[in-house]
This record gives C-alpha cells, sequence and structure tokens, in this order.
C-alpha cells in the first residue's frame, strides 16, 4: 500500500523542525546521558548494586513521556536478572510494521582521551559532542521520536512503528533473545527495520550498511608455574607463557599478513559485495586510509584499499584486546610469570556459523598445547554476522532521493566490519523484512575508544532522511 501522503511533506520545514528539536531536547539530554557510566554488563558485572542503568533508563523515560507521540505506549520490560528495555509503541493509519531500534548501554572508558576530554565528560567542540555513548548510540531513541513526531506535524499517514531500546547490545545482546520470545505479540514481523546504530563512509551523504560482522570473545589462559620466580634461575629452563601463548595464536592467524587460518572462520564473498566494495572505495578513495589515527609513519596491512575495505568487513580477523599477568612495566620485576592471559575479539565474516567458529578456535588453542601447559579458553556470547537481504525499489530510491535533498549527495552504501547482534536475530526471524542499517560513525568519531564523538549536524540530516523515509513507506 501506498503512502498516498507522501507528496505533501515539506523537506524544508521537516529539516527546520528537526534542527530546532535537536538544539532544544536532544542535545542536552544527551550531554546529561554521556555523565552516565552505564556500562554494559560485560564490563560492569555490579551493573544492578551500582545502578548507573537506572539512572539512564528514568532519564530516558522521564525525556520519553514528555516527547513521545501522541496515543503511543511506552513500556519497560525488565525480568529479573536481566538488563530491561524499552518499548515505545506509536499506532499507525496504514498498513504496516516498522521496527526502530537503539541502546543506551556503553563501552567501558578506554585511555588516551585529550586533554579536558573523558568518557564521562561531555565537551561540545566544533558542533561535535564528545563523550562515550552519545554516537554509539544513546542518540537513537531520541532521535528516533523526533522522526516521528516531525512527520505527524504536518499530518503525514504512517504505519505502525515499534520503538525498541536495549541496554547490552555492547555485551552481544544476550538477553534479546528472551525479551523477543517473550513480547512475539507487541514485535510482531516487521515489514521494515531501521537500526541508528551503524557507521558513515563521510559526512556528507547518507549511508546504509549492508554488512556487518560477527564477533567471537574469548579469553585465553596459559599457566606455566604456580607461582611467579626469579628469571635469572628460570627461563630457558622453564618456557615463558607469554612465549607459549604466542605460539597457541600462531595456530590460527599468520602474525606476518595477518590471515586467519581456520576455514570454519571464511567465508565465500558473493560478487555482489565485492562490486559494492570497489564503488564504495571509488568514492572515498585513500580516505578509507586516512580516516584512521595512524601513528607517524605506520602503514595499513594493505596499499590495496580495497583488498583493506574487504579486511575489516569480510575476512576475520583477530586482535587481542586485553591482558592479564602482566605487570605495568614501570612495576615489572625480573620475574618469570606464572601466568599469561589475553582477551581476544575475533571478527567473522557475515555467514560464518560462530559455533562452528568456536569449536574451530577451541581445537586450535587447547589441543596438545606446548610442552603440556595448563591452557584454559573460555568463550563468551557469540554474535553472528549479517548480510542485508535485496533491496526493495522503493526503499533505495527513498534513501537515494532523501540523501540528495538533506546532503545535495546521493545516498551510500558500504560493509561494516563492526557487530550488531540484533540485526542477524531479526534477519533469521524475519527474512522478509527490509532493513535501512545506519548511524553517525563516521570518520574520527571513534566509537569504543579515546574521543568518542557524536557529528551534531550529521545527526540531524541523517535524523531527516530517516524521517523522510517513513513517509515513504510502503507496506508491499
Amino acid at each position: 500500500q501506498n503512502n498516498s501522503s507522501k507528496l505533501r511533506m515539506n523537506s524544508d520545514q521537516l529539516l527546520e523542525t528537526v534542527n530546532s528539536f535537536w538544539d532544544k531536547h536532544i542535545t542536552p539530554t544527551l550531554t546529561e546521558y554521556i555523565k552516565i557510566p552505564n556500562k554494559s554488563p560485560s564490563f560492569d558485572p555490579k551493573w544492578e548494586e551500582n545502578g548507573h542503568m537506572e539512572k539512564v533508563v528514568d532519564l530516558a523515560v522521564k525525556w520519553t513521556k514528555e516527547h513521545k507521540p501522541k496515543n503511543s505506549i511506552l513500556s519497560v520490560k525488565q525480568t529479573e536478572k536481566r538488563t530491561p528495555i524499552i518499548l515505545v509503541d506509536v499506532p499507525g493509519d496504514i498498513e504496516g510494521n516498522i521496527l526502530m531500534y537503539g541502546h543506551l548501554d556503553k563501552q567501558p572508558e578506554m585511555e588516551g582521551w585529550n586533554e579536558g576530554m573523558g568518557p564521562w565528560i561531555p565537551v561540545m567542540k566544533d558542533g561535535k559532542l564528545y563523550g562515550r555513548g552519545g554516537a554509539d548510540d544513546g542518540y537513537a531513541l531520541f532521535s528516533s521520536i523526533l522522526a516521528i513526531n516531525a512527520l505527524r506535524e504536518q499530518n503525514i499517514s504512517l504505519p505502525r512503528i515499534l520503538i525498541l531500546i536495549e541496554f547490552c547490545e555492547e555485551s552481544g545482546s544476550p538477553d534479546l533473545p528472551h525479551y523477543m520470545n517473550l513480547y512475539a505479540d507487541i514485535i510482531k514481523a516487521p515489514d521494515l527495520v531501521i537500526c541508528l546504530d551503524s557507521g558513515a563512509g563521510d559526512y556528507r551523504r547518507f549511508w546504509t550498511t549492508t554488512s556487518l560482522r560477527g564477533l567471537i570473545g574469548a579469553t585465553l589462559k596459559v599457566e606455566v608455574l604456580t607461582e611467579g620466580v626469579h628469571s635469572g634461575g628460570a627461563s630457558g629452563h622453564v618456557p615463558s607463557s607469554f612465549r607459549i601463548a604466542r605460539q597457541l595464536l600462531s595456530r590460527i592467524e599468520n602474525e606476518k599478513t595477518g590471515e586467519i587460518l581456520l576455514d570454519e572462520l571464511k567465508t565465500e564473498i558473493p560478487d555482489y559485495r565485492l562490486k559494492e566494495t570497489e564503488e564504495f572505495v571509488s568514492v572515498l578513495g585513500d580516505e578509507v586510509v586516512e580516516e584512521f589515527p595512524w601513528k607517524e609513519t605506520m602503514e595499513p596491512s594493505s596499499s590495496d584499499n580495497v583488498e583493506g575495505v574487504l579486511r575489516r568487513t569480510w575476512r576475520p580477523a583477530l586482535s587481542v584486546v586485553g591482558a592479564d599477568g602482566l605487570p605495568p612495566s614501570a612495576n615489572a620485576g625480573n620475574v618469570l610469570r606464572p601466568f599469561t592471559q589475553l582477551q581476544l575479539s575475533m571478527r567473522i565474516p557475515p555467514m560464518v556459523d560462530p559455533i562452528k567458529a568456536q569449536e574451530a578456535m577451541r581445537k586450535a588453542l587447547t589441543e596438545n598445547p606446548p610442552y603440556n601447559a595448563k591452557v584454559t579458553l573460555h568463550f563468551e556470547e557469540g554474535a553472528s554476522g549479517w548480510n542485508a537481504p535485496e533491496t526493495k525499489p522503493w526503499l533505495s530510491k527513498a534513501m537515494n532521493k532523501y540523501s540528495k535533498i538533506f546532503f545535495k549527495e546521493p545516498s551510500g552504501s558500504l560493509c561494516e566490519g563492526g557487530t550488531i547482534p540484533f540485526m542477524a536475530m531479526l534477519g533469521e526471524q524475519f527474512p522478509k523484512a527490509q532493513f535501512v542499517i545506519t548511524g553517525v560513525l563516521g570518520p574520527g568519531s571513534n566509537a569504543h575508544g579515546p574521543n568518542e564523538f557524536l557529528h551534531i549536524p550529521y545527526a540531524k540530516k541523517l535524523t531527516a532522511c530517516v524521517a523522510s523515509i517513513l513517509s515513504d513507506f510502503r507496506a508491499d
């Protein structure tokens, strides 16, 4: 069913409403949100006791009660010992169901913030709001409500829209399957899913994400002694736990090239994604390399930009993101340490089964360890990657149309190297749904790292694009 009201939408009025509302009601609220250290449960096991999540829920609920669309139903659902979800159910007047998604939990602090800045210190500079969580993706709830209200202001007919905000995305969304089953009658089968938790290739156009990698988090521990001993008396005779850990990692990764050696972690890249990547690089050129804060003469893993983008979107990649058993350099005595523990982050391509990938990693890392060292491996909840279904003509046309209106440039599509577990869940559960996976995480925004920022001018135009796409919705 066509939305016959779409031709009546005034884009100039819409953008004026969006800009004003962001300035008056969203930016000040995000400033307060950034101050709350609402780390995801994986990074704050005492999240219930510490109460930061409760503060964010209270902030979000208070704001939503004040601004939610007329006749919409706001509810907070929470099963004991699980993180909550916020639902805003907005009734429609045309056929169809739309699901809009975001999250309000955050990554941990990370070192390296610029002077005067910090994860919980909101700083506005050059139109960018610095601080943890504003861009990833605290703005989603507020932007979604604004998009709906801006259309209702112009009496644009809309389908039923459900806004779903979770609080454990940064932990792999372990509680979401529970809520999706428990509230299946509310979530229903969406015709269109809009997610505001992804990236942008630049700040000059509307971007949509067409694939996401999955994630396997694991803790690898290698033990060689019951306590540390003098390195002068033991080194050489007692193998270093770090050296053994290094040997084990070489079973799954070529340390010279970064190539992952396990076939279970690889997939054949579809031809249409290869072509899409080539088009993406043709639009951005060397920007795909220059967006990273390289140190002095440091070079990327490949001089071929297309291959470089594929390595961070459609190929598996290993990062060691943390370690235990290693004292700070200033406090490191000449001691052969009893153990080394490494926190591993393995990004897996779309269409790779995380369970099979985990089993392949388990075998490679734990079977027949060097010197018969004690090796333990603990996996976190694995997350599947996601590959978008073919985009329907009306949706492709709308994204391009409104990118030209609000950005004066055609829309772009990109494959992302990050993970949004909810998208894989939805893609599997609702194979007929269409997806608009977008977001404000453009060059330099540095989600999860120091100096994360929300590009306010871009967020405003993105909100206008999302609202306009809603106005063109078709359920057929």
